[in-house]
């Protein structure tokens, strides 16, 4: 195992941070080199698999980032935007690739990613699974054949603990359409409808987000025009694929040149 590639994951305890261990610890590809949890929390001086109620897989929970980054080559991160640049720039010290997964980062945030991408390896992506990457190329490609007669909705459904609307998946599938139709979503971008509307708006890029139970998540990105539509779907039914996508990435990354990439350069799209 000492051969294999040594991955840390932030955010152990989370959904996604014990659907990463699991998948790491049983992949035969890396070795699980860390978990980095909040100051204070409980799991912290415990072995990570212990915790997760299952067998002792030899890691212990840590809050000090340095001290997992110094034996590991990557770190997956699905946390917060603020945890997410605080680890960036420790992992670009550490020269450890730096798989983001984290949405909701704002402009602030995605500068310091980028300064941090200037001494280490970033794939960052809005989402991991290979479906969802696939979606994404289909969007643009149909958008870019379309014009604007056919109305875009993107629209996305996700449980009832996610904190962030439009999804970062949604906002991908909608960046995608305004690339394809040569302009930027943010001139293109509507959401968050409520009242008198009025007439929606020729070209625009329209957003509809969904909260509820346990969906992992669903979005479904239509094209509509008079008389018909077209719709492109991807459905998430079990989290191992965003888990699986960002080993994948992970493992990609190593040996690449300092710089931002994200899944379509992973998967060779």
């Amino acid at each position: 195992m000492g051969d294999l590639p040594g991955i840390v994951v932030t955010g152990a305890s989370g959904r996604m941070g014990r659907m990463l261990v699991g998948t790491i610890a049983d992949s035969g590809k890396a070795r699980l080199a860390g978990c980095i949890e909040r100051a204070g929390h409980p799991w912290i001086g415990r072995d990570i698999g212990e915790c997760m109620g299952g067998a002792p897989l030899g890691t212990v929970v840590t809050d000090d980032a340095l001290e997992a980054f110094a034996g590991a080559q990557g770190v997956v991160d699905f946390t917060a935007p603020a945890a997410t640049v605080d680890f960036a720039a420790l992992a670009a010290q550490a020269r450890l690739v730096h798989v983001i997964g984290t949405t909701g980062l704002g402009p602030e945030h995605l500068a310091k990613i980028e300064a941090a991408s200037r001494h280490a390896v970033i794939v960052r992506a809005g989402n991991m699974s290979l479906g969802v990457n696939l979606l994404v190329r289909l969007t643009q490609k149909i958008a870019a054949a379309l014009d604007e007669d056919w109305d875009v909705e993107v629209v996305e459904a996700h449980h009832r603990m996610k904190v962030d609307a439009p999804s970062g998946t949604a906002l991908m599938l909608g960046r995608a359409a305004a690339e394809g139709r040569g302009v930027k979503l943010e001139d293109a971008m509507v959401s968050g409808r409520d009242g008198i509307t009025g007439v929606r708006e020729r070209g625009s890029i329209g957003f509809s987000a969904i909260r509820g139970g346990d969906v992992v998540g669903e979005h479904d990105v239509i094209f509509a025009a008079d008389g018909e539509r077209v719709v492109l779907r991807h459905l998430a039914t079990d989290r191992a694929i965003f888990a699986r996508g960002a080993l994948r990435a992970v493992l990609w990354g190593q040996g690449r040149k300092p710089g931002q990439y994200d899944m379509m350069d992973v998967l060779g799209l």
